[in-house]
């Protein structure tokens, strides 16, 4: 395993879009440090940068200049590699309707080359609390119970880091608590969390450190 201190470590990177409207520069000599085995904080209106930075961590997007390792990889140099590290948990419910939770993990870890015998499909929904939905089709499920499946999903690599979007919006408040005590679980035993929210109690109340982001640009970091 390789060995480092920040799990996202991101230098002078730049990401501009062009549209009708001309040119946007979603991301500017934005720099950021996340280190390994932390809960952090990133915040920002709509529009500030988040999502792009994201989308370029997933090999979404592709950034125009700077420098990003993921859990000690660069990503221009092993972006395969760097994609393992990860899970991301988008915004969107954009769940298959006519699968089960039990086939979209299997599908998910047959993607990432996992083999049978070394798949974790059953203890995973277990843990998310969908172990008595895997047989039914996802389009039946509730909000609450896809935003727990996209969890779910992100995890059937056993990646080291895990990155959520927005991962309460839209979810009650029991189930909010059931969510994040279940990610506190998996910081505990190691696993890096980033978490984009709008909720700026829940993140105070759960991050380790916060970096607040508007325009593509960092404007507070407390983690360092």
């Amino acid at each position: 395993m390789t060995d480092y201190i920040y799990s996202i470590e991101a230098k002078d990177v730049n990401k501009t879009f062009i549209n009708k409207s001309g040119e946007i520069d979603a991301l500017k000599n934005f720099n950021i440090q996340i280190k390994k085995g932390s809960i952090h904080g990133l915040l920002g209106p709509n529009g500030a940068g988040k999502s792009t930075f994201i989308n370029i961590l997933g090999g979404l997007v592709k950034k125009d200049t700077g420098t990003i390792n993921i859990c000690g990889i660069n990503i221009d140099q092993n972006q395969k590699l760097a994609k393992f590290k990860i899970g991301i948990v988008p915004q969107e419910l954009n769940i298959d309707p006519f699968f089960t939770p039990f086939e979209l993990l299997e599908l998910q870890a047959g993607l990432y080359g996992i083999k049978k015998n070394n798949r974790k499909t059953k203890e995973i929904l277990n843990n998310v609390g969908l172990f008595d939905k895997k047989d039914a089709y996802a389009r039946t499920l509730s909000g609450g119970m896809r935003r727990r499946l996209l969890v779910a999903k992100a995890l059937v690599h056993s990646p080291e880091m895990l990155i959520l979007e927005e991962p309460t919006a839209g979810v009650d408040v029991e189930l909010r608590a059931a969510l994040w005590k279940y990610i506190n679980q998996i910081n505990k035993q190691g696993t890096t969390i980033c978490l984009t929210t709008h909720y700026l109690q829940e993140a105070e109340e759960l991050c380790e450190n916060i970096t607040i982001i508007n325009d593509g640009q960092i404007i507070k970091d407390d983690s360092n």
